[in-house]
């Protein structure tokens, strides 16, 4: 597991929770990952900004969706997204803890996250979280997705399906053709 810096002190009294990679390492086997992401309400997004800034933490860009790139004192990269979906109060209310007791989103809402995000790496992340999922927690996925975005239940279908087959598949060996 990679040291993230703990951003729970510096964040105190704003609801927000860690995305990306290093959420869906609570979901599935850690991957490499070289950033840390985290979401705030848009509403909050400026406080955010500031109660970073004065903790060391420096803005290097703007992002291409609403947030900023940050680099933190150590010079960790950090995204912090501005988010305004119709689900997020409620997924920020009810977070859960990564291995590392750092407050992240749930599945149900790290899987509609990556699927608004619609790139091939939340793809893969998404078949990946879905196929250690339990029957309980697709259950939950299935909700929330058929709540907040019903036109892609079929698509989470086809992605369960994926995430299950390749925990079937046997380990490869060493060249990659399989035992």
């Amino acid at each position: 597991m990679n040291p993230w810096p703990d951003l729970r002190p510096i964040l105190k009294g704003i609801d927000w929770a860690i995305v990306g990679g290093v959420a869906t390492r609570a979901y599935m086997p850690e991957r490499m990952t070289k950033d840390l992401d985290i979401i705030v309400h848009q509403k909050f997004g400026e406080t955010a900004i500031k109660q970073l800034e004065q903790a060391g933490y420096h803005i290097v860009s703007q992002l291409s969706i609403p947030g900023y790139l940050m680099l933190s004192p150590e010079g960790t990269e950090l995204d912090v997204l501005f988010g305004n979906y119709a689900w997020l109060d409620e997924a920020l209310s009810h977070t859960a803890n990564d291995p590392a007791g750092y407050p992240i989103v749930k599945l149900p809402y790290l899987i509609l996250l990556k699927m608004e995000a619609q790139r091939a790496q939340d793809w893969a992340d998404v078949s990946r979280m879905l196929g250690w999922a339990s029957e309980t927690d697709l259950d939950e996925v299935r909700a929330i997705v058929k709540r907040y975005m019903p036109q892609d239940l079929e698509d989470l279908e086809s992605l369960i399906f994926i995430g299950k087959k390749e925990q079937e598949l046997p380990p490869s060996d060493e060249t990659g053709k399989g035992n």
